[in-house]
C-alpha cells in the first residue's frame, strides 16, 4: 500500500482531481466521487507504469499580485 496525494478544484459543476505523483487526473460531480475515480484511474496508471522509487510531494502556497484595474 502507497500514499499519494489528491489536489482538487471545482470547474463549473464538476470537480477535478490531481495526482501529483504520476500526473493522473480525474473529476467528479463531488469530492468523494472525484477522489474515488482519481484512485482508480492513478490504480490503471500504476499497473502499466509502476513508481520505481518512493517520491515525495510538497504542498505549499505563494503569493501573487492582482492588479485592481483588471
Amino acid at each position: 500500500m502507497q500514499s499519494f496525494t489528491a489536489v482538487l478544484h471545482k470547474e463549473e459543476d464538476m470537480y477535478v482531481a490531481e495526482c501529483p505523483e504520476v500526473g493522473t487526473v480525474s473529476q467528479g460531480k463531488n469530492i468523494d466521487e472525484a477522489v474515488s475515480n482519481l484512485k482508480e484511474a492513478t490504480e490503471l496508471y500504476l499497473e502499466e507504469f509502476p513508481v520505481k522509487e518512493k517520491r515525495k510531494t510538497w504542498l505549499t502556497t505563494f503569493e501573487v499580485a492582482i492588479d485592481a484595474r483588471a
